[in-house]
């Protein structure tokens, strides 16, 4: 998985009833685009990110 800053991460629920949440990279800390990610989601909350299968990156 590789990112931008300023590209979107869509992580899906992996349970049943799980909202997907959605958020905009806001840095990029692996190298040549790899994870970690600092992502700054759509309810405000800004953290951390190792993303797993169920994330997609978006471009912008």
């Amino acid at each position: 998985m590789n990112a931008n800053t300023g590209d979107r991460l869509l992580v899906h629920g992996n349970t049943v009833g799980e909202r997907e949440r959605a958020g905009v990279i806001t840095e990029v800390q692996g190298m040549d685009g790899g994870p970690p990610y600092i992502v700054r989601f759509d309810d405000g909350h800004t953290g951390l990110v190792f993303p797993g299968p169920d994330a997609v990156v978006v471009p912008k």
